[in-house]
């Protein structure tokens, strides 16, 4: 790959980076030149997509990081910048959800969704922001949602962290434009990965889907590197403040029988 965008001599940190869109987007990086420090909670999922990084040709670094834990943080940034280099793209892919009515979300799995999704992404940024500040470059990328611009019934603790997912990335842009440092966001539509495999496997559900999905399809993890690759590239460096949606038409409006 080459021109404006090519990542080769880029370092990125891609969290929640063990399976679907977190590890197609950590490949794609790969591909595209970059070499990449993958992280989630556990080692022994990441290993295999490291190995899968090296094998590509570029450097892999494989992380234990729960990002819903902040105290984590400035030692896993210390380390992909010791083994690494310093980073100059992060992925905030990390996430989870709990779908149920409102009246039924306990306390502890609201605070763990926001906690994963907002908390996380906001103190890994602001961990890897500072380096990215001191050298006068980066890009910061968060996986948002459809949600963050549209409510949907018993995902309101999800829609709620991904609603201000996309405020931190607008909130961060303004803040750190100065620095030329890039914070944008791509926001998936209906993405058939290991996480949500058992909700598509209700007919019912994957007919309203793909049915108000004007691609006529479910996405695939796929799907959203190559605007992964663009946002981290040089080709992005005056777009900023961003909430790109990568949902086969889903947020442009429904079909209508006429």
């Amino acid at each position: 790959m080459s021109g404006r965008f090519d990542l080769r001599g880029k370092r990125a940190l891609v969290s929640g980076a063990s399976r679907g869109m977190g590890k197609a987007i950590a490949l794609g990086l790969a591909q595209a030149g970059a070499a990449v420090a993958v992280a989630a909670r556990s080692l022994d999922t990441l290993e295999p997509v490291a190995a899968q990084i090296r094998a590509l040709g570029t450097t892999a670094l494989a992380l234990a990081l729960d990002v819903s834990q902040p105290e984590q943080i400035p030692a896993a940034v210390q380390r992909v910048e010791a083994e690494l280099g310093p980073i100059d793209i992060l992925f905030n892919v990390a996430g989870t959800n709990v779908r149920r009515p409102i009246t039924e979300i306990a306390e502890a799995e609201y605070d763990q969704v926001m906690d994963v999704n907002i908390k996380g992404a906001y103190f890994l940024s602001r961990e890897v922001g500072k380096g990215m500040i001191a050298r006068g470059q980066g890009k910061v990328i968060n996986i948002a949602s459809v949600t963050s611009a549209i409510g949907l019934a018993k995902v309101t603790a999800y829609a709620c962290s991904k609603g201000a997912l996309a405020q931190l990335t607008r909130g961060l842009a303004v803040e750190w434009g100065p620095h030329n440092i890039q914070i944008n966001a791509i926001a998936p539509g209906f993405i058939l990965t290991d996480f949500n495999r058992k909700l598509w496997e209700n007919q019912a559900m994957l007919d309203w889907a793909v049915g108000g999905t004007p691609a006529g399809r479910l996405g695939q993890p796929e799907d959203v590197v190559g605007a992964a690759i663009f946002l981290s590239s040089s080709a992005a460096d005056f777009m900023t403040g961003q909430v790109l949606f990568v949902d086969g038409g889903y947020m442009a409006g429904r079909p209508w029988p006429l």
